[in-house]
């Protein structure tokens, strides 16, 4: 459990001033109010976790390790309209692989539903909940507005005992959906509209995930979900700000159903990461539509298409951090969590080669078959070792990295430069080969034995070091490069509030990598020498043909303007 936690770890760093949450938390405990710490994260099964689910997460999580308490999975699956047991899965592995210990302590709402018809039967009886024929569009024009208060249903005051007959006929199936619900009987004039008598039940002739037809009415989030926490004992609610107006309905809720130790509702602001697409209804669309590949795309931010894509739980955990627990809502932009998978990355990984717009080069000097070169697999990392890469007279290397004409400071191969080839020989150009359009094809050179990568040779310097691949014990590979799915330069949204879709969100290239990548199992990661960190994807990829998601580029020194 100890490598799980790491993720979870990087939000807790000892010395470091606590947020406003552990602030109420320590108030709490001081006074007495709670003795033990219980926190859950209660997602609703109707699609995939996104990164802003991740700070959910490992915030709940944090705060029941921080205080030596415990943590729940719990599946708010009160509409079964939208909800799958696919996604239920989906957010189950997210949370293991994010290392959030729940333990076996995964509930769903849906077991809580006699429960819940249990305290509704109470309300009723305490005179706090009526059964309304009004319709749901009648029953928004009813509530009013933030400048109107609202008008109380002409059904509201019917008997306890003819409300106690409609509600169990409506649990009994003898209502179509919409004809009736139950409400809490709370106040009209609320300036909280959430508080204006708000819907508890509804009818839904609609088969469940995990009740299968047992029921035909289904609590309404905001009465099912204090509930929930009760039930288990939550001592700290922890939500996002959008539920902060839902508070005071929250607290009626657990009062008046008489819950002996009600949970502490706290709201903290939400994670937005700037022209990013987040919403379950965009991603949605987006894989129903089949402009991604599912709903772990790497081109989105859903936890399962950041984990296809190569990001590690301690990156996502170190962004969230950087990103802060705080009351204020704010963007974080995409680069940040950038520099946080490349910071994991740089001491983890070995660095390969990996030539990804290949032109052939060779050394017209080089006699025999070919050596092999022994080459570190990390310059920053000793630890990491060293791996035998074969060479020989015929390699490849980027277009790029060889230019007839360069512009100034350029530091790459030409006809003038000579430069080395990583871990081997200096190489100076002496003549190329173009096609039909005046690409370059072939480059030809000749080398100097005695500049050999470990040798001492201290004569001269190279004017810089380009990477390469031999051309004999090469491997082909399909290598996917990533750019953002939204369109930066126009902002997420059109006019018409479709997405702005950035059609060179995805560059497929058939590249040529070192031999020893070949047998790369799915989600191992590399660094590929100036080219950036990728990984094997998991979808795609099948024995002995990897297929490599570009995770993130690095920086370049030099661009060709």
């Amino acid at each position: 459990m100890a490598e799980e936690n790491r993720a979870v770890d990087a939000l807790n760093v000892e010395g470091e001033s606590k947020n406003f949450i552990e602030n109420f938390i320590d108030e709490d405990l001081k006074e007495g109010r709670v003795k033990e710490i219980k926190t859950r994260f209660p997602p609703e099964p109707n699609g995939y976790l996104h990164i802003g689910h991740a700070k959910s997460i490992l915030l709940n999580y944090g705060i029941a390790k921080e205080y030596g308490g415990t943590f729940n999975l719990r599946f708010d699956d009160t509409n079964p309209v939208k909800e799958k047991t696919e996604f239920v899965e989906s957010i189950r592995k997210d949370v293991e692989w994010l290392g959030a210990d729940f333990g076996n302590r995964m509930f769903f709402a849906s077991d809580y539903f006699p429960i819940m018809y249990e305290k509704a039967v109470f309300l009723i009886q305490k005179g706090k909940a009526f059964v309304d024929d009004l319709t749901a569009e009648e029953i928004r024009a009813y509530r009013g507005d933030y400048n109107t208060p609202g008008k109380e249903s002409p059904y509201r005051n019917r008997s306890v005992e003819e409300n106690l007959r409609l509600f169990q006929e409506m649990k009994e199936g003898k209502f179509q959906d919409g004809e009736k619900t139950l409400r809490a009987k709370i106040d009209m004039a609320s300036p909280n509209i959430n508080m204006r008598d708000p819907i508890l039940y509804r009818v839904s002739h609609m088969s469940h995930h995990n009740t299968g037809d047992e029921w035909c009415i289904y609590p309404m989030y905001d009465f099912a979900h204090p509930i929930e926490d009760a039930v288990e004992g939550i001592s700290h609610s922890l939500c996002t700000l959008e539920f902060e107006d839902h508070r005071p309905l929250y607290d009626w809720v657990v009062k008046e159903c008489e819950f002996p130790y009600p949970p502490r509702q706290i709201e903290f602001a939400k994670l937005y990461l700037t022209n990013v697409v987040t919403g379950k209804r965009y991603i949605k669309k987006l894989v129903e539509d089949k402009v991604v590949d599912g709903w772990d795309d790497p081109r989105l931010v859903t936890i399962a298409a950041l984990r296809r894509r190569g990001y590690t739980k301690e990156s996502l955990a170190q962004f969230i951090k950087l990103s802060g627990i705080s009351k204020a809502q704010s963007s974080s932009d995409y680069s940040l969590l950038e520099y946080c998978i490349r910071e994991d990355l740089k001491l983890k990984k070995p660095r390969y080669m990996a030539v990804l717009d290949p032109i052939k080069l060779v050394i017209d000097n080089y006699e025999g078959e070919g050596e092999i070169l022994r080459i570190p697999n990390n310059l920053e990392n000793e630890a990491l070792g060293e791996r035998e890469v074969s060479f020989s007279k015929d390699l490849y290397i980027e277009r790029d990295d060889f230019m007839p004409d360069p512009p100034k400071k350029y530091k790459r191969l030409t006809m003038e430069n000579e430069v080395r080839l990583m871990g081997a020989y200096f190489v100076k150009a002496v003549s190329y080969e173009c096609d039909e359009e005046g690409n370059v094809t072939v480059v030809h050179c000749t080398y100097d034995p005695k500049t050999k990568s470990g040798s001492g040779f201290t004569e001269r310097k190279a004017k810089g070091t380009i990477h390469w691949v031999d051309a004999k014990t090469a491997f082909q590979a399909e290598v996917r490069l990533y750019e953002q799915l939204i369109d930066e330069e126009k902002g997420k949204l059109n006019a018409d509030g479709s997405l702005n879709f950035n059609p060179n969100s995805l560059n497929v290239k058939e590249c040529f990598l070192e031999s020893g990548l070949k047998e790369a199992e799915p989600l191992d990661s590399f660094q590929f020498v100036r080219n950036g960190y990728f990984c094997v994807d998991s979808k795609d990829s099948t024995e002995g043909h990897p297929i490599f998601n570009r995770i993130v580029s690095l920086k370049s020194s030099f661009k060709v303007q």
